[in-house]
C-alpha cells in the first residue's frame, strides 16, 4: 500500500469502532466532532507533507526492512543525518499546524522497542526482535499511526508497582495463554490517541522481579475489544463548539488532544507483544524512549515558537508598538530563547551514536538538556508574548460578540489599532498568541516527555561525573589514588 494522503488518513480512522467518551458522553462519530477534528487536522498534515515535493527529503525516506519509499513517522533511524532530519521536520511541521501533530510518540516508540529487543534478544535468547520486525514492516506498509504508549497513572508514587494497593495502577499482565496474553490497566496523558490506528504499550518506570507481571511492550488496536479512551479536558476547549475566531488556532486545535486510556483485560496475541517478564530492560526502554522523545522538544517546540514570535511582532504591528526599542529587546530575546531549543536538538542528533541493533540513538545527556531547557524558554518565549500583546488577550469578548447588533459595531470601533487594519485582523492574531500561550500548551511544555525533575537525574547521571573530577585532580596535580 503507498503513504497515504491525508484525506485518507481521515478515511480511515472511519473504519475503526474507537470507543471514546467526553463531557459524560459516548461519541458516536469523533472523525467530524468538532472537540477532535482539529487533532485529527493535525495529524493528517503529516501524511499530506509527504506528498509534497519541496519536503520529501524530510517527511519520506527508503525503508532499511523493504527498500520502499515510507514516511518518516514510521522509520527506524539508520544515521545520524536520520536523527537531524527528524528535527528538522519536526519544526517544519508544526510552523504550518502551530500545534502538536501527535506522531512523534509512537514514532518514539517505535525506534526505542526496535534497538531494546534486538539487544533483549541477543542476552536473553528471546525471540522479540524478530516479532517487532514484523510489526513494524506492516505500520510502514499501511502507513498507521502509532500511539507510544509509556505513561501509567502510577498510583502512590513513593510505591513501585507491584506494592500498590490497587495493582492496577500500572499495566500489568494478568494472564498467559498458548494464543497470547490478557492485560489490565489504564495509560494517562495519552497523546493523539483516539485518532490513532494502534497503541505501542511500554513500561514507564525501571522494574524489579518483584515488578515482573509489569515489565510488558506489545502493539494493541486502539479500539480493541476492552480498550476505551476518556478525552481530557483542555483550556478553552468549548470554544470548539461555538465558533471559530475565538479558538485561536481553529483548524489544528491545541497541544495533542490527550486522553486516558482504560484497558480491562485485553487480549494481546504473541505475536504483538515484544516484552513480557524481562524486568531487567524495563529501564533501558523507558530511557531511550524518553531521550527519543526529549530530543523532539527543540525541534516541534522551536517550531511552535516561530509562530507565536511571528504572531507576537504581528500584534506590535497592528498595535502600533513595533518600533519601539523595548519591543525589538523582548522580540529578539525570544528568537534567542527559541532558537537556543532548536541548537540543543541538533547537537543531541548529531552527538547519536550506532546501537546493536544498527539502529542510532540520540546522545541521551543532550537530549535531557533540551527537554530542561523547553521547561524554562517557553515559559519565557510566552512572558514575553503577554508584556508585548497587552491584557486585551485575556479580555476579549467573544466571537458572538462582535456579530451582535448592539454591541459589535462598538467593538469594531473601540478594538481597532493602526489605520489600515481591520478590527477583525487584530482580534484573530490576539485570539492566536491567547491559544498558543496559556493553560493546556504550557502544562505540556513542562511535563510532555517526562517532569523536569526526571531529566535533572539523567542529566546528572549521564553526566560522566567522575571523568570530570578527574580532569581537575590532574589539573590540580593531585595524584591519582589506587
Amino acid at each position: 500500500m503507498p503513504m497515504m494522503t491525508g484525506a485518507e488518513y481521515i478515511e480511515s480512522l472511519r473504519k475503526l469502532n474507537t470507543e471514546i467518551y467526553a463531557f459524560g458522553q459516548k461519541i458516536e462519530n469523533f472523525v467530524d466532532h468538532p472537540l477532535f477534528r482539529p487533532h485529527i487536522n493535525a495529524a493528517a498534515v503529516t501524511y499530506d507533507m509527504a506528498h509534497e515535493p519541496e519536503f520529501e527529503d524530510l517527511v519520506t525516506v527508503k525503508s532499511h526492512l523493504t527498500g520502499k519509499k515510507i514516511n518518516r513517522f514510521t522509520h527506524i533511524h539508520q544515521s545520524t543525518e536520520d536523527l537531524v532530519k527528524k528535527v528538522k521536520m519536526l519544526r517544519m511541521i508544526a510552523q504550518r499546524t502551530g500545534t502538536c501533530f501527535q506522531r512523534c510518540v509512537g514514532f518514539d516508540g517505535l525506534n526505542a522497542l526496535y534497538s531494546v529487543t534486538y539487544e533483549m534478544d541477543q542476552a536473553l535468547g528471546t525471540g522479540y526482535h524478530k516479532r517487532f520486525v514484523e510489526f513494524l514492516k506492516y505500520v510502514q506498509e499501511n502507513d498507521l499511526m502509532s500511539a507510544g504508549s509509556m505513561t501509567d497513572p502510577k498510583g502512590d508514587r513513593g510505591l513501585r508497582p507491584s506494592q500498590q494497593a490497587d495493582p492496577d495502577m500500572y499495566v500489568r499482565v494478568v494472564k498467559k495463554t498458548g494464543e497470547g496474553i490478557v492485560i489490565r490497566g489504564a495509560k494517562a496523558h495519552q497523546t493523539g490517541i483516539v485518532n490513532s490506528h494502534y497503541m505501542v504499550i511500554m513500561p514507564t518506570v525501571a522494574l524489579g522481579e518483584a515488578d515482573r507481571d509489569y515489565a510488558v511492550a506489545c502493539a494493541v488496536p486502539v479500539d480493541a475489544p476492552g480498550i476505551f479512551h476518556v478525552f481530557g479536558r483542555q483550556t478553552n476547549d468549548e470554544r470548539r463548539l461555538e465558533g471559530e475566531i475565538d479558538t485561536g488556532n481553529a483548524r489544528y486545535g491545541i497541544v495533542g488532544g490527550e486522553a486516558l486510556t482504560v484497558l480491562e483485560d485485553v487480549f494481546v496475541p504473541w505475536d504483538k507483544v515484544f516484552m513480557c517478564g524481562e524486568y531487567q530492560y524495563a529501564g533501558m526502554l523507558v530511557e531511550r524512549f524518553a531521550s527519543y522523545h526529549r530530543q523532539n522538544y527543540g525541534g516541534c517546540k522551536c517550531g511552535v515558537s516561530d509562530i507565536i514570535i511571528g504572531a507576537t511582532m504581528t500584534l506590535a504591528e497592528y498595535n502600533g508598538a513595533a518600533k519601539a526599542s523595548h519591543i525589538k529587546d523582548k522580540i529578539t530575546e525570544m528568537l534567542h530563547l527559541s532558537e537556543t531549543l532548536y541548537c540543543c536538538s541538533i547537537a543531541c542528533s548529531a552527538e547519536g551514536r550506532k546501537t546493536a541493533s544498527g539502529a542510532y540513538y540520540v546522545d541521551p545527556l543532550l537530549a535531557n538538556i533540551v527537554k530542561q531547557n523547553v521547561t524554562r524558554h517557553i515559559y519565557e518565549i510566552c512572558r514575553l508574548a503577554h508584556d508585548i500583546a497587552g491584557g486585551f488577550i485575556a479580555t476579549l469578548p467573544s466571537e458572538k460578540d462582535f456579530l451582535s447588533p448592539k454591541t459589535g459595531p462598538f467593538l469594531e470601533k473601540y478594538f481597532r489599532g493602526v489605520a489600515g487594519v481591520p478590527t477583525e485582523h487584530r482580534v484573530r492574531i490576539a485570539r492566536l498568541v491567547e491559544n498558543m500561550t496559556g493553560g493546556t500548551a504550557l502544562a505540556e511544555s513542562m511535563h510532555g516527555a517526562g517532569s523536569p525533575q526526571t531529566q535533572r537525574v539523567m542529566i546528572m547521571r549521564q553526566s560522566n561525573m567522575e571523568h570530570k573530577k578527574r580532569l581537575a585532580r590532574k589539573l590540580a596535580g593531585i595524584p591519582e589514588q589506587e
